[in-house]
């Protein structure tokens, strides 16, 4: 114990030396320091279109932290992009150059079959080289085993997570009579089949009297014609579908159902990520929702600012409110610790509570996993309720029920072991 506490005491202070995390004094006894973020997500291949458009998200939030000074003054922070290609082999070969570059933290999010390897390498990297330590900043890989039997100290979760969206969507369910049948369409990997298995878990407990009439899980990224499983669906009469696709899986789900008429109405995770809102068009009207932790048209949000913001200046749609809390909360606890060694950065983030667009938000301690409210919304027309369109489609997302923190939240299993705390 005292080996490894002497070394990690050791380590830090090379880290403090060496990375410049000791934040060095500028013009007028400002501090200066760039603090390097890897993004590492698909900018090729078929989930290209999501990973390009949330890389946007981070580089435009590192420009309103830079610009407000988030993290005190002088401290910026940079975007350095990564193209895993959507592979998890591809993701750990890319950490290897991450850590040769220097760089202490890694966003990554599109994928629970890349977080989960990708979480364990940072762990057992930095508990072998603990002057190189990492912080894993999840903005939305959401398989439930990141923050419970897989749990790290090093992972932070800024996305709620499939068993506290489906606690959420099954919620809203059990108070729709109109529900009888239910089919299930997911991706066969890891967030795939946690989607299928708790919505099973939970209609039984919460509307036993619905049938799940059908289930599929289809190949990750690889299927371009959906009009067979439409098929499926159709003839299995089911009402309403589950879906926790996202990207191109569910930009073709959806565009398959419209062509092919389908009436059934769709329950989704991802409806507002970008294509889908274009593909669903008028064809989705009052039939799609989402289960989400923000939307445009939540009424009385301080965040309108952001959304415009990033829409003037990329002309796309601002969507992944983890990208605001990520950066916001990283830059207020490299403030609070007064450096951006990552050891000291994880320990003050742990357990963190500060606001944010949608109320305060709290890091769980026990399990990092970010503890928000979260929303139900429905694809309609533009107008009343409905300030924002979504795509230049006419139609946008209106607030159904919204359910605060305390519903959706879940216990953990997790048993989190940590490196000792910097002194």
């Amino acid at each position: 114990m005292i080996r490894m506490a002497t070394k990690w005491l050791l380590a830090g202070l090379l880290a403090l030396l060496a990375a410049g995390s000791v934040l060095a004094q500028g013009k007028g006894g400002a501090t200066a320091q760039t603090v390097k973020i890897a993004f590492v997500d698909p900018l090729s291949g078929p989930f290209a279109a999501v990973g390009q458009a949330i890389l946007k998200h981070f580089q435009y939030m590192a420009e309103v932290v830079n610009q407000k000074q988030l993290a005190g003054p002088g401290v910026t922070f940079e975007i350095v992009p990564f193209d895993n290609k959507g592979s998890p082999q591809e993701s750990l070969t890319l950490l290897r150059s991450i850590i040769d570059q220097g760089i202490h933290y890694v966003t990554q999010g599109n994928g629970s079959h890349v977080a989960i390897p990708l979480s364990d390498a940072i762990a057992k990297h930095n508990e072998r080289n603990p002057g190189q330590a990492i912080v894993y900043l999840n903005y939305a890989a959401v398989d439930p085993d990141l923050t419970n039997s897989k749990c790290n100290f090093w992972h932070f979760r800024f996305d709620a997570n499939t068993d506290m969206k489906m606690e959420a969507l099954t919620e809203y369910m059990k108070g729709r009579p109109e529900i009888k049948s239910v089919y299930l369409i997911n991706q066969n990997y890891s967030h795939g089949h946690q989607v299928a298995r708790v919505a099973k878990e939970l209609l039984a407990r919460k509307r036993p009297d619905i049938k799940i009439v059908g289930e599929d899980l289809h190949p990750l990224g690889q299927v371009r014609d959906f009009s067979p499983y439409i098929a499926k669906i159709r003839a299995s009469g089911a009402d309403a579908v589950i879906t926790g696709n996202w990207g191109t899986d569910l930009t073709l789900l959806v565009r398959a159902a419209r062509d092919a008429g389908l009436t059934a109405n769709f329950y989704t995770y991802y409806a507002g990520v970008t294509g889908t809102p274009t593909a669903m068009g008028a064809a989705g009207a009052d039939r799609v929702r989402q289960v989400s932790y923000w939307h445009p048209n939540i009424e009385k949000y301080p965040g309108e600012d952001i959304y415009l913001g990033f829409k003037k200046k990329f002309g796309d749609e601002w969507y992944t409110l983890a990208a605001y809390t990520s950066m916001t909360m990283l830059a207020e606890a490299i403030k609070r610790a007064k450096s951006a060694d990552p050891l000291r950065v994880a320990y003050t983030m742990e357990g963190m509570k500060m606001p944010s667009i949608m109320g305060e938000i709290e890091m769980r301690a026990s399990d990092h996993q970010l503890q928000q409210p979260l929303f139900i919304s429905t694809w309609v027309k533009a107008g009343g309720a409905v300030k924002y369109d979504t795509e230049k489609t006419g139609y946008g997302f209106k607030t159904e029920r919204a359910f605060p923190t305390y519903v959706a939240s879940q216990p953990t299993s997790c048993n989190m072991q940590r490196p000792p705390r910097p002194q």
